[in-house]
């Protein structure tokens, strides 16, 4: 099998190292069959798409709506980079999976719009597939209604042009988008169970997500929360994708 690929944006270890594991984990892929590339730690080396089976774009503590004056120039290289190559993915329709930063990077991408309005606290939430969600070959994976980890800053306020919505929650109405026929992103986080959220609360309890003060509350909340389904999204882009 070809193997996936992960492009990976957090610096600390423990967080990247847990992305990678649950992504692996969930999808049911060996350590050949996911290859990461950590785009903090150095420029994007050369890729052909080619050897791959699709591209996953994992979570960040990046904020594309943050403005650019603001950005680190490791962030604005980031940024850079992933938009050269979703031009080349989104052209060639590449199978591509974003959850969270991903979701705001291909979605400012192909013109929709990521601001603070849809922002949600780090929580279990009930989402919820729409119409075209519950047909999707992909999303249909899961139930029609589902609790999955959310965490986030910013979100989309207006999908990109052609963006079939698939999934929805009271507070954020995009969960997740589909982008031609192989575009997909997510706002909530299909490779998070309790154990996986609880270390990146830990992680990044300075970085503004809560009060680094109500640390302990938030994982005593989180960590009673029942969510078990989001994976099967992750292990459905796998079976659907995976290619020789």
């Amino acid at each position: 099998m070809k193997p996936f690929l992960l492009l990976a944006t957090r610096a600390e270890d423990a967080a990247a190292d847990g992305e990678y594991a649950a992504f692996r984990r969930f999808g049911g892929l060996g350590e050949d069959q996911l290859h990461r590339v950590r785009l903090e730690a150095g420029p994007l080396p050369e890729l052909d798409l080619e050897d791959y089976s699709g591209v996953v774009v994992g979570g960040s503590p990046y904020c594309t709506s943050d403005p650019w004056e603001s950005k680190s120039p490791t962030q604005r290289r980031v940024e850079a980079e992933l938009a050269g190559l979703l031009d080349e993915v989104v052209a060639r329709d590449v199978p591509f999976l974003g959850a969270c930063y991903g979701i705001g990077t291909l979605g400012v991408h192909q013109g929709g719009v990521v601001d603070r309005t849809y922002g949600e606290p780090v929580s279990a939430v009930e989402v919820s597939l729409t119409a075209d969600g519950r047909e999707d070959p992909v999303l249909g994976a899961l139930p029609e209604r589902f609790q999955a980890f959310v965490g986030h800053k910013e979100a989309l306020s207006v999908p990109p042009p052609g963006a079939v919505v698939l999934a929805t929650s009271r507070a954020c109405p995009v969960q997740a988008f589909r982008l031609r026929e192989n575009l997909y992103a997510t706002q909530f986080h299909p490779e998070l169970d309790v154990p996986g959220i609880v270390e990146r609360v830990e992680v990044y309890r300075h970085a503004g997500y809560f009060p680094a003060d109500e640390l302990s509350l938030v994982v005593a909340r989180i960590s009673v929360a029942v969510v078990e389904h989001p994976p099967r999204l992750v292990a459905a882009f796998v079976r659907r994708y995976a290619r020789v």
